[in-house]
């Protein structure tokens, strides 16, 4: 769809809260809201991995609005996830920060200009540890430094009372977000990528 008219119209995915399918583990109609806050996170964290989302009213309601991305048609992303590239690393350590129970190669959108972007976080920030992903390349490897950083500064934001915490509060549950602090620290005192759990599934499916 065309966010806006003239000049400033932009591209961009429209889904709106209406139109999603309910889950057993997620409250029904929070989906949106919880793509919004993805974008929230990457940006207090400094990753840049979601693309510009908020919230707005369209034809069929209240719904997640993002800027489109278009993708490098030369980019292999099923080489990407097999061969463990290291542009990668940062969208692994954001997925293990919003606790991400969905990321498919299919959601990784590399562009011609260099960039990574990641979309489709619905089925983020649940209480419960849910993450599951096909970037499992780097499970207990420790962090580089560069890699902490945008960790600490999402947990700072998050301690803050300050346009973070507002903004998260209006988009997630106040024990969503205690969740997310929680795991954030513990993603800091480990230092690590997390390994998968043995009682849940590793990586969606399907893969791609």
């Amino acid at each position: 769809m065309a966010a806006g008219s003239g000049p400033d119209a932009i591209v961009a995915v429209y889904k709106p809260t209406a139109g999603e399918r309910p889950l057993f583990d997620f409250p029904t109609g929070t989906l949106a809201r919880r793509e919004v806050a993805a974008f929230v996170a990457s940006e207090a964290g400094g990753w840049g991995i979601v693309p510009p989302t908020v919230l707005r009213d369209g034809p069929f309601g209240e719904g997640m609005v993002q800027h489109w991305i278009d993708i490098d048609p030369g980019a292999d992303v099923v080489a990407m996830v097999v061969s463990d590239d290291v542009r990668l690393r940062p969208v692994a350590l954001f997925d293990a920060a919003v606790n991400n129970t969905d990321r498919k190669g299919g959601h990784l959108l590399p562009t011609a200009g260099g960039r990574l972007f990641g979309v489709d976080h619905g089925v983020t920030f649940s209480e419960q540890p849910k993450l599951r992903t096909v970037l499992w390349g780097w499970q207990g490897e420790p962090f580089e430094p560069v890699e902490r950083e945008p960790l600490e500064r999402f947990r700072k934001a998050l301690a803050l009372a300050g346009p973070v915490s507002a903004q998260l509060a209006g988009l997630l549950s106040a024990a969503e977000i205690t969740a997310t602090r929680r795991r954030v620290g513990a993603l800091l005192r480990t230092g690590r990528f997390p390994r998968p759990r043995t009682d849940w599934p590793a990586v969606p499916w399907p893969p791609f």
